[in-house]
C-alpha cells in the first residue's frame, strides 16, 4: 500500500498542534486521575521553596505531615537523633534508613535525596 497524500504546510502544522494539544491533555487527564486515586499528591509552592532553598527534604516533608522528629522516629523505627543529624545535614543515613524514612511520610527515596 504506497497511498500518499499531499497536504499543505499550514495544514500540516496544523494537525501537529492539534496532536500535541491532544497530548498535553492526556497527561493532564493522567495526572488528575493519579491525584484522584492517591497515587499522587500535590505538594505546596512554599514546601518546594524551601527545598529549592537548600532545606532538608525530610524536615519539609516531615513538617508537611505535621510530624515531630520524636513521631517520625516512632513510626518509622528511625533513631530520633538519625534524624535531627540528617535533617541539619550532618549525615546522610544509609539507604535503609531513607527508605523507612520516605515509607513512613509516604513519599519516594528520591524526594528525600
Amino acid at each position: 500500500m504506497n497511498e500518499m497524500v499531499t497536504i499543505t504546510k499550514a495544514e500540516y502544522q496544523r494537525l501537529r498542534e492539534a496532536a500535541e494539544e491532544l497530548d498535553d491533555l492526556r497527561s493532564y487527564d493522567r495526572a488528575k486521575a493519579a491525584l484522584a486515586a492517591g497515587d499522587d499528591e500535590l505538594v505546596p509552592a512554599e514546601a518546594v521553596n524551601r527545598i529549592i532553598g537548600g532545606e532538608s527534604p525530610l524536615r519539609v516533608f516531615r513538617d508537611l505531615r505535621a510530624l515531630t522528629q520524636q513521631q517520625l522516629a516512632d513510626a518509622s523505627g528511625v533513631n530520633r537523633v538519625q534524624i535531627a543529624d540528617i535533617e541539619a545535614g550532618r549525615k546522610t543515613g544509609s539507604v535503609e534508613t531513607v527508605k523507612k524514612l520516605a515509607a513512613t511520610l509516604g513519599v519516594t527515596l528520591d524526594d528525600l535525596v
